[in-house]
């Protein structure tokens, strides 16, 4: 509780955004950090609510009241200490998390609620302006050293705690940079690669090893690994893309999203130059209305798309909270993105039917109207709704409908990838030596998620290599 009555005196008030039309001007961030009296304000709306089901909320575990209490008396040591204790990067959640904790917070049952993620993104860049951010090696070394793949968040979560308990880490990434989705998968708009070179710096003086630009299986052997390692850590996400329901192969301008957001974010930090896939003045098509479809809403406006349509199976979602989803429940009401906000026609409860081309290039696409309807086993159909076909220009089609598992490397045969429940601790495989991490564990998921895996398989690795922390 910051103070008494805040919820009563202030009301929500998010960080300001530069305005479309400027903002898309640029890839870099657009939000105005709040202001000191701002900050103050806000915090101060965080109520005496008792059970703090924010807390419940987070993947993370986040004592969300004790580090805002912090912030709003200006105490950032004790809030970034309070913070970092459950959450290991939090500037990246203050930025891309989808603030599972908000939609808990109980002033939310009839008001709006705290602005917890803005607020941690501040505690997060006031710690490292104020220097209380600094390196921190392992007191004492166990012996045990384990490699990780894949410098995702999950892995780069999992580098981080299991280096602060005692073990040598080396992380090993196939890319030229360090970061993974966060670097490749999620636009600088959201989130500015400076940050995750800021972080990047601290663990390699906390002692953790980092090989770039070598894919296991290829540059180097698993077996070499097996020998050299007392544990492996697979945290290669989950980068198999859902495939759709009609035909597309070999249709020049169709492409999976993250194909397309790789390439955008590689050109954006230099990696490189020419653009294989070009939207300028092209209508562009978005099927899938989650956050990698809105990626490339806003990363096509930035690249001056002529036209953008994104299209959702869904139907529209209510204004207001509906009675089949009451308080702490997750809210489904209607939402727009700041990619949405720039530009973006969005056509809900349809689906592409057909793609139409002209010498194999697209040209344009077929969509009807569908309902969804669940059958015996609660496996939703799509059933197109007669005489609603229509035909809209697309250029460029992104498919962004999710991600199936991960890619597997044929040495990796062995591995039992099977996906266990987010509520399970079981973190290692049927070869004792293997660990699944993250998406490639959980299947696609969110980046807070992935920073908890990477936090809780601490205690598997513990036991499975018959550590006892109490002789570190």
């Amino acid at each position: 509780m910051a103070t008494l009555d805040g919820f009563i005196k202030y009301s929500r008030q998010s960080a300001k955004a530069e305005s479309p039309n400027d903002r898309i001007s640029h890839f870099n961030e657009f939000y105005t950090p709040y202001t000191e009296q701002t900050l103050t304000q806000q915090t101060a709306r965080c109520m005496d609510c008792g059970v703090p089901f924010c807390h419940y909320k987070c993947p993370l575990e986040n004592n969300i009241p004790d580090f805002n209490q912090a912030a709003h008396e200006g105490r950032w040591e004790d809030a970034y200490t309070i913070l970092t204790k459950t959450n290991p990067f939090p500037e990246f959640t203050g930025r891309i998390c989808p603030a599972p904790c908000e939609q808990g917070c109980v002033l939310g049952i009839n008001s709006e609620a705290v602005t917890i993620e803005e607020i941690e993104k501040t505690i997060a860049e006031k710690a490292f302006e104020l220097s209380y951010v600094k390196a921190k090696k392992p007191t004492k070394y166990n012996g045990k050293k384990i490699a990780i793949i894949g410098s995702g968040p999950a892995g780069l979560s999992a580098a981080h705690y299991l280096n602060q308990a005692g073990y040598t880490i080396t992380v090993y990434e196939k890319d030229k940079k360090l970061g993974g989705l966060l670097r490749y998968g999620i636009p600088d708009f959201k989130l500015e690669k400076k940050y995750i070179e800021r972080r990047i710096q601290i663990l390699i003086k906390e002692g953790i090893h980092f090989i770039t630009e070598t894919e296991v299986g290829k540059d180097i052997e698993f077996d070499m690994l097996e020998k050299n390692y007392d544990a492996i850590i697979l945290a290669i996400g989950a980068q198999k893309p859902r495939s759709y329901d009609i035909e597309s192969k070999n249709i020049i301008g169709v492409h999976y999203a993250m194909e397309y957001l790789t390439q955008a974010n590689r050109i954006v930090s230099k990696e490189q130059k020419l653009s294989k896939i070009n939207v300028k003045g092209k209508h562009v098509v978005v099927i899938g209305g989650g956050d990698t479809g809105s990626d490339c809403i806003g990363t096509a406006n930035r690249e001056g798309a002529l036209s953008i349509t994104q299209l959702d199976y869904h139907n529209k979602p209510p204004l207001i909270r509906s009675e089949k989803t009451p308080w702490p429940m997750d809210a489904v009401v209607y939402q727009e993105s700041t990619s949405h906000q720039e530009g973006c026609n969005r056509i809900f409860k349809s689906f592409a039917t057909h793609l139409n081309t002209e010498k194999n290039q697209l040209v344009s696409i077929s969509i009807s109207e569908v309902e969804i309807k669940n059958d015996v086993n609660g496996t939703k159909t799509k059933q197109k709704i007669p005489n609603t076909s229509r035909t809209i220009p697309c250029d460029i089609l992104f498919i962004a409908i999710g991600f199936t598992g991960p890619k597997i490397h044929p040495s990796l045969k062995k591995i039992d990838f099977k996906r266990v429940s987010f509520n399970s601790k079981e973190y290692v495989t049927n070869d004792s030596k293997y660990y699944l991490l993250g998406d490639a564990r959980i299947g696609q998921s969110l980046v807070v998620n992935a920073l908890a895996e990477g936090r809780n398989i601490v205690n598997e690795i513990d036991r499975k290599l018959n550590l006892d922390r109490a002789d570190l």
